[in-house]
């Protein structure tokens, strides 16, 4: 009989299940009323009065396995099929607060939200700009002293490319792309060679503005400025 035990028990540790259904059936087959423990248990009563006691220790241990391991396999498969199988359980729960949001940023949104009630679009351009877009298109004269390498930050010769040292680039390229009416803002960090410290940085926030339209004047430009100021 001990023999039986300990296959059983080893059979029950080993034992596995797919869904809630063979759960059920593996307790039906352990723990039933006609069940392998019931039966072990219907023939303790024939075993020997010196053996009941370790047979009788041995059979509770086994119901204990059994009952445990079972158990286990129904939570386990319950927390399953609670949880989604595309849901990222390594992201941040939605309402953590994750910070605040950067000054220069809030000042940036505030600034695009006046424009846009005027008619504004946002146009953006890339930080590493090449000479004609920043320079040469503009009318920069070729001894221009934006153009000396103690002021502007040089990437590479023949041809230049440079750190743009002002957002006029990103007006040069909607130009280029787009045909009147154009009523842009230009958004963006820009770089210039000097000396950090706390007045200066070499790079800086700027925005800028492009109103290109029949019977746009002086008039609208003043109004426009009032109008930010103001807000």
């Amino acid at each position: 009989m001990i023999d039986k035990i300990n296959q059983l028990k080893a059979e029950i540790e080993a034992v596995t299940a797919a869904n809630i259904d063979e759960v059920e059936a593996l307790r039906i087959k352990y723990l039933s009323k006609k069940g392998a423990i019931t039966s072990l248990m219907q023939d303790f009563r024939t075993v020997p009065t010196e053996q009941k006691r370790e047979l009788g220790q041995k059979l509770n241990e086994l119901k204990t396995i059994a009952t445990e391991r079972l158990a286990a396999l129904r939570e386990a498969l319950e927390n399953s099929d609670t949880v989604d199988s595309d849901l990222d359980l390594t992201r941040t729960a939605a309402p953590l607060p994750l910070g605040s949001r950067h000054p220069l940023s809030l000042v940036k949104d505030e600034i695009i939200a006046i424009f846009s009630r005027l008619g504004f679009t946002i146009a953006e351009g890339p930080e590493i700009e090449d000479d004609w877009h920043v320079f040469s298109s503009l009318n920069f004269a070729e001894d221009h002293p934006a153009r000396d390498m103690q002021d502007t930050f040089f990437i590479e010769h023949h041809p230049d490319i440079v750190l743009r040292s002002h957002t006029s680039s990103v007006q040069s390229r909607v130009m280029e792309s787009n045909q009147p009416p154009i009523r842009i803002i230009c958004p963006g960090r820009v770089y210039r060679n000097e000396a950090i410290s706390a007045r200066a940085h070499c790079f800086f926030h700027q925005v800028e503005a492009l109103y290109v339209d029949e019977n746009v004047s002086f008039a609208d430009l003043r109004q426009t400025l009032l109008y930010f100021a103001r807000e």
